[in-house]
């Protein structure tokens, strides 16, 4: 359900757009937000025969953006209405900027309520572990009720007073959405036919990587849902790789960390599996074991003065440990240690998984940690860990 990584027709959306950060970086919408403009758009077409253009709406926190309408059409002798919206994701490194997010609502009969639909590139739920059920559209429950509430609105205000209701059915699209979907976890939580349409605040902050640590939470409950008693955190493809080899885990056990390490313990923590795996590069993971849970180049460095001191601990003299101190990364001081017979890859292993442990509070959960090189050799282990220091 990811949309974080690096995508018109018509006027961009968001057109006041998101000078809202503090940062200096441009705020941007979600999909979720971005649906809920083009369906209000639409279903105030339908009852009133004008689109609004642009069209604001309310965010949960109460702020108020106008989005501009890159596409529309009307057709009231059918009783439906269509209206699109171009995604600005601001300047988040965001997969589903400058997609266009299309709502059609059409007429139901009294009683009907709001019904969703999936469009064309608009995901359905094939799992459980979701917050969806299996057979839903991919509209996350937030999107969802922002929607009904616009439109609820929109029925009162053109429709026939205070106690009218919504009776529509929306049916959300994403142009290009299927092959957008390919560069997410939707195809792995099983989400299929297309994007999720997300967003708990309908605002992307820049760089917050929101949406990332909530696919690798959804990850986590797909994978508990599944049955699954053991799960891996991986940094990359690289070490998917290794820890599918290792141990044999299907896809749905598999959870792309990426850099975010505290994310996966934290959720784990409170819901907990049996077994984690984490596997990653040895300098990630030494991040990891000096107590960084952010292991993004930006956020923590390798600390080669704490990679000499688990040298010595490892029986480096104090010649090693200097040049471990000096080296220019961490793969060098690996292969200073490894050249003298000092075990640097299991002491970063096992001090990670003693970390990885002191995060997860007691939990029942036993911690392995495989350290790999960059070509996906083995370089350091540590074998499965519990609290307590049971194995």
């Amino acid at each position: 359900m990811a949309e974080a990584q690096p995508q018109g027709t018509g006027k961009a959306a968001g057109g006041r757009s998101a000078q809202l950060a503090h940062t200096g970086l441009r705020h941007g919408w979600t999909t979720g937000a971005c649906a809920t403009a083009a369906s209000t758009a639409a279903y105030t077409a339908l009852l009133s025969g004008e689109f609004p253009d642009p069209v604001t709406i309310t965010l949960p926190k109460g702020q108020t953006p106008s989005f501009a309408l890159a596409v529309e059409e009307l057709d009231r002798d059918r009783g439906s209405a269509m209206a699109g919206v171009v995604k600005d994701a601001g300047d988040d490194p965001d997969v589903t900027h400058g997609a266009l997010i299309r709502a059609r609502v059409r007429r139901l009969a009294p009683g009907s309520g709001v019904v969703f639909k999936a469009g064309p590139g608009v995901g359905t739920v094939t799992r459980p572990g979701l917050p969806l059920e299996v057979g839903e559209p991919a509209v996350n429950p937030v999107p969802r009720q922002m929607m009904r509430e616009h439109l609820t609105e929109v029925a009162r205000r053109y429709g026939s007073g205070p106690g009218a209701a919504a009776d529509v059915e929306v049916e959300i699209s994403v142009d290009h959405g299927e092959e957008i979907a390919r560069s997410t976890w939707n195809p792995r939580l099983g989400i299929l036919g297309g994007l999720s349409i997300l967003g708990t605040t309908g605002i992307v902050v820049p760089y917050s990587c929101s949406a990332w640590i909530d696919s690798i939470r959804r990850g986590v409950d797909v994978a508990r849902a599944a049955g699954r008693t053991h799960v891996a955190g991986c940094t990359g493809s690289t070490s998917e790789k290794v820890a599918v080899a290792l141990h044999h885990l299907p896809e749905d056990a598999l959870l792309d960390m990426g850099d975010f390490a505290g994310a996966v313990l934290k959720y784990i923590r409170r819901h907990p599996v049996e077994r984690l795996t984490i596997c990653g590069g040895f300098a990630k993971l030494s991040k990891l074991a000096a107590g960084h849970l952010d292991l993004h180049s930006a956020r923590s460095q390798v600390d080669k003065g704490f990679l000499a001191e688990l040298a010595r601990r490892g029986g480096a003299d104090e010649a090693l440990a200097g040049a471990v101190a000096e080296a220019n990364t961490g793969l060098a001081a690996l292969q200073l240690c490894a050249a003298a017979g000092v075990p640097l890859g299991d002491l970063v292993a096992a001090t990670a998984r003693e970390e990885s442990l002191a995060v997860l509070r007691g939990a029942p959960v036993a911690v392995d940690v495989i350290c790999i090189d960059r070509a996906g050799m083995v370089v350091g282990r540590a074998e499965p860990r519990g609290p307590g220091g049971a194995p």
